[in-house]
């Protein structure tokens, strides 16, 4: 998939964490033939105006003393190397705790010189995102004992830390038992596929690769697909309908998708800990138009709009190239719902680059269709 113009996709998304276009211009509606879309001017009241525990207590004393602040971020992931800190990476956690190192508090600030350690703030956030992706509203939180610490400060601190690549774009004061994870109800992610030059819906040369060798016989086996035939006759499908992806991500809504097949870099199951699947509530795909570029020139697209309680590490990118590729096969409806029966991660596909996607945002009421871009 490397080969497809990513640049014009990393293009939009850094214009659109400086707030130069928006998500909703990416589905004019006299250029879509099926689907509905949303737009997404009201997003920002709508799902946090409920927030859990969201208003400040007074007159706090003791441990309960803490001011918690919470974070609306934007930023591009193409500038950075990932959310979550490391050392001698360029990572967005570790600017803004950097950042907000101003804020910490008089004994959290000798605890730390005694220790010979940086002053920096600690931020819990919502999802770490991987290298390269992007996010819309991010959700984190910064807390402090200090009582002459404003929300406008946070602000203007993070929106100082690298101009038009992070944006703060709200700072609110919570209750101390707002948690920016375990508060959330759903995570909702875009995927934006570019097509090359306009072109219909071509195959990748990843996932076309990924279809005539082992992958796509481990499917066959399976009995995902049936013209085996074809296949055999050297008649590779190079081409998938974007109404066939659409076809094949709705039928996961309202199901558990397990991180099983779909997530890489964990163990593939486990007995204790976390939870090891998801519920999907959304998923669908259209086509759409990516905004004029420097040339003029407009880029045809495929969005991906998926919504679920939690996704696992690269589980939506390789959600994604796993649609395309079993679109592209001609796959029956229920093909991404049979993988999950699956022994070996290698039925499903490598994950797609981390440059087309996006999250978008953080629910902390119930879920509501009526927020999607596509319906």
């Amino acid at each position: 998939m490397s080969a497809r113009p990513w640049q014009k996709v990393n293009d939009f998304y850094a214009e659109m964490v400086q707030g130069r276009v928006s998500l909703s211009d990416l589905f004019r509606k006299e250029l879509l033939q099926t689907c509905a879309v949303h737009d997404d001017t009201e997003i920002i009241e709508d799902i946090h105006e409920n927030d859990i525990d969201s208003a400040p207590a007074k007159d706090r004393t003791g441990r309960w003393a803490r001011v918690t602040f919470k974070v609306l971020l934007s930023y591009h992931g193409g500038s950075f190397q990932g959310w979550q800190k490391q050392p001698g990476l360029n990572t967005v956690q570790g600017i803004i705790e950097r950042s907000l190192g101003k804020f910490v508090d008089e004994k959290k600030t000798q605890l730390l010189n005694e220790k010979n350690l940086p002053i920096e703030g600690c931020v819990v956030v919502a999802g770490r995102t991987d290298k390269g992706v992007t996010a819309f509203q991010q959700v984190c939180s910064f807390y402090t004992w200090r009582k002459d610490v404003k929300p406008q400060d946070i602000k203007s601190t993070i929106n100082d830390a690298a101009p038009g690549k992070i944006n703060a774009i709200s700072v609110t004061e919570v209750s101390r038992e707002f948690h920016p994870n375990f508060s959330a109800k759903w995570r909702r992610y875009l995927y934006v596929f570019p097509f090359n030059d306009g072109k219909e819906a071509e195959l990748s040369s990843q996932v076309e690769k990924d279809l005539n060798e082992h992958d796509y016989a481990f499917t066959l086996d399976n009995g995902l697909h049936d013209d085996k035939d074809q296949i055999e006759a050297g008649n590779k499908p190079t081409r998938f309908e974007v109404s066939k992806v659409n076809q094949l991500l709705s039928q996961l809504e309202g199901k558990l998708l397990s991180y099983k097949m779909f997530a890489r870099d964990t163990k593939a199951s486990r007995n204790v800990g976390p939870p090891t699947e998801c519920f999907v509530f959304h998923a669908r795909a259209t086509e759409a138009i990516l905004p004029c570029t420097q040339d003029g020139s407009e880029t045809k697209i495929m969005c991906i709009e998926l919504v679920a309680n939690r996704f696992l590490r690269k589980m939506v990118r390789v959600l994604v190239a796993t649609a395309v590729r079993e679109a592209a096969a001609g796959a029956e409806e229920d093909a991404l719902l049979k993988l999950m029966d699956a022994t070996c991660r290698r039925a499903t596909a490598p994950p797609s680059p981390p440059d087309g996607l996006c999250l978008v945002d953080v629910g902390y009421t119930d879920f509501d269709k009526k927020i999607c871009f596509i319906s």
